[in-house]
């Protein structure tokens, strides 16, 4: 019998995976490698050595290779998902100039000259000077040519993390149309580098020779070479496919193929995700982001701390839980959703507007999150709740802004990422929406998605209609109250879509307040 397994690596934030699916897109064997997100050493600084992603691939293979079920000559093809924005500087053998800058960063580089000549009169007339200037100043780009020139010059090529690890795996200086999103000189509606007189090379001024090659999503990337054999434990010779960036991955690993569907994904960046044909600006000046399909695009908004805020409550504020799960044996997730259900849908009106970190446009970099509607009544719990719904509000919102754009209404949401495990989450998401909310049948999506780009890549599946039909299917389904649903939406009508344009003014009066 040919070989029809696939190798899905997925290198995310928090941890690097390796997961073998079969043709149907069961997951045959996972294994985990646990790597350090970043190291700072100064405040906003978020940086790590390229090396800790490529030694944890490296470990992920080798412990798969030692689990039950696992045969190396079952496996038909490798396709790679990465984290989103990490970039490094390498030299021509692929050697790392200085550490990688995460997606986490937050360092900005005042003081920069503005986009000039044509393009910064047109900012000017669509009223976006701002928000250039926002983009130049966050460009990992512009801290590493202002403050490292050396650096900047030398380096022969500037890739992100997926095509760092590409080059390891391959040897050459290639990676994925669907892996480019973030400050690079990369035209997201023609899918290519930018044309040479786009405004972006004045914000990444590079000679387009130290990009990687671009091959589209289930275009073959290279094979795996020897070296990367012996380090891997994969089979020299495999084919590498090219797959997407992991939020891209999440999509079609969740089945949305469909602009009715939506993906949602509920991580340390909560986004909601729709397929689309057609290139469309949800935001004006914020593009929809490379598909994992090849040729199409995934209409993205996006909460930049999302389930962080999750994560900061517990820490901050669940101790009592986290201490009485371990006592009870059982998943400190279980009590924090019976904390939740201690509070009405509503949080007897509190209401909160998740925005904290600032967007570009959707909201504005001047915003701030807030919290109204405190009383006496209100304890932990409702804050808890507040701070779900007020997640799901911001995705709604998003929703509504993509189906104005597309003039598709959204049918059925799927959720992936960590906050999918809660059911009080799923519950809500449902209530507020008003829509069928699911669960994929794995908690691996995006190495899902990564599996369904090499299945498609070497033929397995005629083609993404087929492959995710196949390969994808819904677990657990969550239906809308319909009396949670109308309180819901009252609150979201009447307060939360009013609060940014009333505290707009005063967010800016804070800024002045902020220490960098």
């Amino acid at each position: 019998m040919p070989p029809e397994n696939l190798l899905a690596i997925d290198n995310g934030t928090q941890s690097v995976r390796a997961l073998l699916f079969d043709p149907l897109g069961s997951l045959i064997a996972k294994s985990q490698v646990i790597i350090e997100p970043y190291y700072s050493t100064a405040p906003g600084l978020a940086e790590q050595d390229p090396l800790v992603f490529w030694n944890a691939l490296c470990q992920a293979c080798q412990l798969l290779w030692q689990m039950p079920g696992v045969e190396k000559n079952s496996i038909a093809a490798v396709a790679l998902t990465t984290q989103r924005s990490t970039v490094i500087s390498v030299d021509q053998n692929g050697n790392a100039l200085r550490p990688a800058i995460s997606w986490l960063d937050q360092r900005r580089t005042k003081g920069l000259k503005p986009i000039g000549g044509l393009w910064g009169l047109l900012f000017r007339l669509a009223g976006a000077t701002n928000t250039a200037a926002y983009l130049q100043a966050e460009a990992e780009a512009s801290w590493i040519r202002t403050y490292q020139p050396e650096i900047w010059e030398n380096q022969y090529k500037y890739l992100m993390l997926s095509g760092y690890l590409t080059y390891h795996l391959t040897g050459k200086f290639v990676d994925s149309v669907a892996c480019q999103v973030g400050y690079m000189p990369f035209d997201y509606k023609s899918l290519t580098w930018s044309k040479k007189h786009d405004w972006k090379w004045q914000v990444i001024p590079l000679p387009k020779e130290k990009l990687p090659e671009l091959v589209k999503p289930s275009s073959m990337l290279g094979e795996i070479s020897r070296q990367a054999s012996e380090a891997t434990g994969i089979p020299a010779g495999l084919p590498l496919i090219a797959a997407a960036a992991d939020k891209a991955c999440e999509v079609i690993g969740s089945g949305c193929l469909d602009p009715h569907i939506a993906s949602l994904s509920y991580g340390t960046t909560a986004t909601i995700n729709t397929t689309h044909k057609r290139y469309m600006e949800v935001v004006p000046l914020i593009p929809p982001y490379p598909s994992a399909i090849p040729d199409q695009y995934t209409l993205e908004v996006q909460i930049y701390r999302g389930f962080w805020m999750v994560t900061w409550f517990k820490r901050e504020f669940g101790l009592k839980e986290e201490i009485a799960a371990a006592e009870l044996g059982l998943v400190p997730e279980d009590l924090f959703d019976d904390l939740v259900d201690t509070v009405p849908p509503g949080s007897e009106g509190l209401v909160l507007q998740p925005y904290w970190s600032p967007g570009l446009r959707f909201p504005g970099p001047e915003a701030r999150g807030a919290v109204i509607g405190f009383s006496d009544v209100h304890t932990r719990a409702h804050f808890y709740r507040a701070i779900l719904e007020g997640l799901v509000y911001g995705l709604r919102e998003g929703a509504d802004r993509s189906v104005k754009r597309s003039g598709i209404p959204i049918q059925e949401l799927r959720v992936s990422g960590g906050g999918s495990q809660s059911r009080s989450a799923m519950q809500i998401t449902a209530d507020i929406f008003g829509l069928p909310t699911c669960r994929p049948h794995t908690f691996e999506t995006s190495g899902l998605g990564a599996a369904i780009d090499a299945a498609v890549g070497i033929g397995i599946h005629p083609d993404f209609t087929t492959a995710i039909q196949q390969m994808t299917r819904t677990g657990e389904t969550f239906e809308p109250n319909p009396v949670y649903h109308e309180k819901y939406n009252q609150l979201y009508q009447s307060v939360y879509l009013k609060m940014y344009k009333k505290l707009h003014s005063l967010y800016d009066t804070i800024q002045d307040f902020v220490t960098e």
